[in-house]
């Protein structure tokens, strides 16, 4: 129709319908944009209400161009229209009523819409990216937290560990110290133990030490020290009568407490200024454990310290019984062999005398043939009263009860002075070989000597069950005496090397041997200032090795 020529003008599409089935005009612009349109049906179901809430199986119902030719009067609503490409367009739709025409007027929107639908997103993306921000700083704050924890308990852990592990207060105290003092970036720190109401610096760490000084806080600090409280403050002083530093520094004092009682106090120093929060915790916490561990190690010393000197006790006795033994069982045989000499040398005097008169009466006799068997007689008999008188005399020389003073003596001699005493050990079962060397006369104690001689020997020949070999060298180089007695017996088992210096071991059986020779030998050695050492091998023999330093 002509009349709504003028509606061309219009830069919105335009629709005119008289009612549902009939469409009466469409200006330029709805026809460009909706250039596939059909009939107003299709038309109108492609387009819809923006939110529309559906209860009725009548589609109609639902169609904004239904519901704006229906209406009686004008209507107005945001629309969505399914356009040829499949996308969604929005338009607000306007219904105006002109007796029995319907004019819509078609806005779109869709730019407007979708801007809406972005700030709306923007607006929904920001209170989320807010809600993010928060979230991140508290996760931040929980990580810092966190890791100063973690920081705190390593920290913490570390101390433990290492008063755990030792008992030496100055290890205890130095690492302690150390850990503190990377902490609190400390160019001093130390710990002060607590002696009627006076300090004194036992660990230093850092710069100028100064243990063994004794200090003296101010009484404010006192007061806190003994509230279990740690005193933090700036201080140009590190304690009274301490020379005053050139600047301001962080002083902090912490008490350490075992039962209630204070035992002493850490002391950090520090150019950083910064606040002690969570710190206080860990200084806390170190400073409970540093309290038991002093403790601890201080009990321990004091019972090592009481073992050492039970121990060194034990020595001394053991040693003092053996030299008892050693003194009584010379003494002993001292008046045994005494009397022996004496009893031996009563009808040895007498015999020698009988065979002295018999001597001459033999001239007498006349018969050749019975006076040489007489002077036979009286040969041997001299012999065996020779033999019985060096046997007396090495005896007492063997013991000289009186030469306890140093004596010089030939050592050489004095092992053969020993092997005629053990001859009845060695005879017709063991062979001696003597690889002598030149040997000065050197101070000694020479029954002592002998009495080593004697205890080895003996075992030697002990150890030999039937046919064997003893071999003696003596050597003297650069003021060192060294005896070697080797045998061919049976040897002496590796597992009790270690043990046959050692008072009361024996391998011997019962009644056979005491245990004691080779310990009272080791500490004669000792006294001597000389060492004894063995080397053996079961089934091959046994050497003993004896070195002295002679002056």
């Amino acid at each position: 129709m002509k009349k709504f020529d003028f509606f061309n003008q219009y830069r919105d599409p335009v629709i005119i319908v008289r009612d549902y089935e009939n469409v009466v005009f469409r200006n330029n612009i709805f026809c460009r944009v909706f250039q596939h349109f059909g009939d107003i049906r299709k038309f109108a179901h492609k387009m819809s209400f923006d939110m529309c809430p559906m209860d009725s199986e009548n589609v109609d119902l639902y169609s904004p161009i239904f519901q704006a030719i229906v209406s009686t009067e004008n209507f107005f609503a945001r629309v969505t229209y399914l356009n040829s490409q499949n996308q969604f367009v929005y338009y607000d739709l306007t219904a105006i009523k002109r007796g029995a025409y319907t004019i819509i007027f078609l806005v779109d929107v869709t730019s407007e819409v979708l801007l809406q639908d972005k700030q709306k997103e923007r607006e929904a993306f920001q209170n989320k990216l807010s809600k993010l921000e928060e979230e991140n700083d508290e996760l931040q704050k929980i990580r810092l937290k966190a890791q100063s924890q973690a920081i705190r308990i390593a920290l913490i852990n570390k101390v433990s560990n290492i008063i755990r592990e030792s008992m030496d207060i100055s290890v205890i105290l130095n690492s302690a110290l150390k850990e503190l003092a990377i902490m609190f970036g400390c160019f001093r720190a130390y710990y002060a133990s607590l002696n009627n109401s006076e300090f004194c610096i036992e660990q230093t760490f850092g710069e100028n030490s100064l243990k063994g000084q004794k200090i003296t806080f101010d009484a404010l600090v006192m007061r806190q020290l003994g509230a279990h409280r740690t005193s933090i403050s700036y201080s140009l002083m590190e304690y009274i009568g301490a020379s005053p530093f050139k600047q301001s520094v962080l002083r902090i004092v912490v008490p350490v407490f075992h039962m209630q009682k204070m035992i002493g106090a850490l002391v950090l120093l520090s150019y950083q200024k910064r606040e002690l929060n969570e710190e206080l915790e860990i200084l806390e916490a170190v400073s409970s454990q540093l309290g038991n561990a002093i403790i601890r190690a201080e009990l321990y010393q004091k019972n090592a310290k009481n073992v050492r000197e039970l121990k060194k006790t034990l020595e001394e006795l053991k040693e003092t019984q053996l030299q008892l033994i050693h003194s009584e069982k010379m003494a002993s045989l001292g008046q045994l062999v005494a009397g022996v000499a004496h009893e031996i040398n009563t009808p040895v005097a007498s015999i020698k005398s009988n065979n002295s008169i018999i001597s001459k009466l033999i001239s007498k006799i006349e018969q050749e043939d019975l006076k040489e068997m007489f002077m036979e007689i009286n040969s041997l008999d001299n012999e065996a009263i020779q033999r019985i008188s060096n046997i007396v005399v090495s005896l007492k020389k063997f013991v000289r009860l009186d030469e306890s003073e140093l004596q010089e003596a030939n050592i050489n001699k004095e092992i053969d002075l020993t092997l005629d005493l053990i001859r009845h050990e060695t005879k017709n079962k063991i062979e001696i070989v003597k690889n002598y060397g030149e040997i000065p006369p050197i101070k000694c104690y020479p029954n002592m000597l002998n009495q080593v001689f004697t205890n080895i020997l003996v075992n030697a020949c002990q150890a030999i069950e039937s046919d064997g070999k003893i071999t003696i060298t003596t050597e003297f180089d650069i003021g060192i005496l060294t005896v070697k007695i080797k045998d061919t017996g049976r040897g002496i088992a590796r597992e009790n090397l270690s043990k046959i210096f050692t008072a009361g071991f024996t391998t011997k059986n019962v009644g056979v041997g005491t245990g004691l020779g080779l310990a009272i030998s080791q500490k004669i050695i000792d006294k001597h200032n000389g060492k004894i050492k063995v080397n053996s091998e079961v089934g091959v023999g046994t050497e003993f090795i004896i070195t002295i330093k002679c002056e």
